[in-house]
């Protein structure tokens, strides 16, 4: 696999130092302008103040990149037309020397590439609700590369109970860090109960080390949302209800339907949730830091 890291990025994976890959997708299209571009800066300053070095990683005219300079990063927060790019997508962004943002599948696929073994996100993809078969691409790219994904579980919008059953079925470990509950991206609770919870960063680092080196795939590592930040369960669940009634209404479907209900939950919500989606991104990549920082110690 052909990609290009930045000098930073490959003195420190040449010499074991701790590494946080981050999406671009994020930015490209999780924020409007000009909170993405600010957002990308603040995912990658929290990695820093943890002790490791970030790289966001996107494809930028047809080449994987591995960390990115400022004026990439501009770029991505710019170009509202700009491709999401999956796994799938990588070999002909490629051949067609394309620009794309990366989704979590992606973005764990080539941190696994480039050796990089912690990938901080907001909230993964998964079992979309009335899927009909409807499944997130970054369930099975977890599940088969060996790189730990701190996220705040997964997005509120999508079938948590069956997201959770999937993970199960892909032999992905979910472990959550500092609580019990699969985290719903804007509330820190679903009702949904983990196996393994870990309250120390040591002792997280020692079980994730233990699963890259004993199995072939990835591993969830679920961070709640800031409480300060946070909305209740009851009143995300009216939210996301709320939103998904509109979508059908309106007819929206396909890969319209994540960036319609999301948008729409923030105007209900009157931009609660947009700041939580901000705060829960950097606590999230925070974390990864530390993580990563102690897993190279």
């Amino acid at each position: 696999m052909e990609f290009r890291a930045t000098p930073e990025i490959r003195y420190a994976l040449e010499n074991a130092r701790p590494v946080v890959a981050l999406e671009s997708t994020i930015v490209a299209h999780g924020f409007p302008a000009p909170d993405n571009l600010a957002v990308g800066t603040a995912l990658e300053a929290a990695v820093r103040e943890a002790g490791a070095v970030p790289a966001t990683i996107a494809i930028i005219d047809g080449v994987p990149r591995i960390g990115l300079a400022r004026q990439e990063l501009e770029r991505l927060a710019a170009d509202p037309g700009l491709a999401k790019c999956s796994t799938r997508d990588i070999a002909a962004l490629m051949a067609a020397r394309k620009s794309g943002a990366t989704t979590v599948a992606a973005t764990a696929y080539l941190a696994h590439a480039a050796g990089i073994r912690v990938f901080a996100t907001g909230g993964i993809g998964g079992v979309h609700r009335g899927s009909g078969g409807d499944i997130s691409a970054d369930l099975v790219e977890i599940a088969r590369s060996p790189v730990a994904v701190v996220s705040a579980g997964a997005k509120a919008i999508l079938d948590l109970p069956a997201t959770l059953e999937a993970l199960e079925t892909l032999n992905v470990p979910v472990v959550g860090f500092g609580c019990d509950e699969f985290p719903a991206f804007y509330s820190a609770t679903s009702g949904l109960k983990l196996d393994h919870r870990f309250d120390e960063v040591g002792v997280l680092a020692k079980m994730v080390n233990n699963h890259l080196r004993l199995a072939r795939g990835g591993l969830l590592v679920c961070n709640p949302p800031p409480a300060e930040a946070a909305l209740g369960r009851a009143e995300v669940e009216d939210l996301v209800a709320r939103a998904v009634a509109d979508a059908r209404k309106a007819g929206i479907v396909g890969k319209a339907v994540t960036p319609y209900l999301l948008k729409t939950i923030n105007a209900l919500s009157g931009g609660r949730t947009l700041v939580c989606n901000k705060a829960l991104a950097i606590s999230n990549a925070g974390l990864g830091g530390r993580l990563t920082a102690a897993l190279c110690a």
